[in-house]
C-alpha cells in the first residue's frame, strides 16, 4: 500500500520531509525498510544559523549528497531497489530531455531544491513540456495568486502543486524558482524493481480503507 505524503513539521525538516515523500512515492509502505527513515533523518538538519542553533537553516547540500551516496551504498549491500543520482549548479535546468525530465518521464521522483521565501526543498513527481508537479511539504490553506502556481488538493498520494517550467526557471528570488546556477540542487531517486504498479489513486486509497474497517468488524 502507499502513503499519501507527508507536511513537515517544523520551520526547517523540508529537506527529510521531502525526502521521505520520495521514498513514500517509490515504494509500497510495507517494502520501506526502517533504516532508510532513521538515515534519512540522522544525516539530515545539519545547518547552524548565526546563533549556533543547529538544524535552524535546514539541510546542506553536502548533506543531500551524503545521503545520496547511502541510499545507494545501502542499495547494493541489501539488494534493495533503490538508486539515486545527486546533482548541483549547472547540471539542474529544466527542458524537455534533461536528467530530471527523463527521471520523472520513467516513474522516478526528485528533491529539488528552489526558492520559497528561503531555499526549500520539494518532491517532484511528474513533468510535461509546460508544467513540473511537486509535493511541497509546507502546508499551506489559501490558494495562490502568483502567475504560474497552482495548489492542488485531490492528489495527496503524489502532488500538490502545479508549478510553470518558466517560473520555476527564473534566477530570481521568487516563489518556486530554482533561483541561483550555483545554489541549484537536484536529488534523483529511482524505484530499480520491475514491479512498480501499486501506486493508488486517492479513491481507491479510501477504498481500501473501507475494506480494512470491514475486516476488523
Amino acid at each position: 500500500m502507499q502513503n499519501p505524503m507527508s507536511y513537515q513539521t517544523s520551520e526547517y525538516d523540508c529537506g527529510p520531509t521531502a525526502v521521505l515523500n520520495a521514498i513514500r512515492y517509490l515504494f509500497r509502505r510495507e517494502d520501506i525498510p526502517p533504516v532508510m527513515i532513521k538515515a534519512a533523518y540522522n544525516y539530515t538538519l545539519d545547518g547552524f544559523n548565526e546563533h549556533g542553533e543547529s538544524g535552524k537553516t535546514g539541510t546542506s547540500a553536502m548533506a543531500m549528497k551524503f545521503l545520496s551516496h547511502w541510499f545507494n551504498h545501502y542499495g547494493k549491500q541489501m539488494k534493495f531497489p533503490i538508486r539515486t543520482e545527486f546533482l548541483g549548479g549547472e547540471e539542474v535546468w529544466l527542458e524537455p530531455g534533461c536528467k530530471l525530465y527523463q527521471c520523472l518521464q520513467s516513474g522516478g521522483v526528485a528533491v529539488i531544491r528552489l526558492w520559497y521565501g528561503c531555499p526549500h526543498y520539494v518532491t517532484a513527481v511528474g513533468m510535461d513540456d509546460e508544467h513540473i508537479y511537486l509535493f511541497d511539504p509546507y502546508y499551506r490553506v489559501d490558494d495562490f495568486t502568483i502567475e504560474g502556481v497552482e495548489k492542488i488538493d485531490d492528489h495527496p498520494l503524489e502532488y500538490n502543486r502545479k508549478v510553470s517550467l518558466v517560473r520555476m526557471q527564473q534566477h530570481k528570488r521568487r516563489a518556486y524558482a530554482l533561483h541561483n546556477l550555483d545554489t541549484r540542487e537536484l536529488l534523483l531517486m529511482y524505484n530499480t524493481s520491475e514491479d512498480k504498479n501499486f501506486r493508488n489513486t486517492p479513491e481507491n486509497y479510501l477504498l481500501e480503507e473501507d475494506e480494512d474497517d470491514d475486516d476488523m468488524e
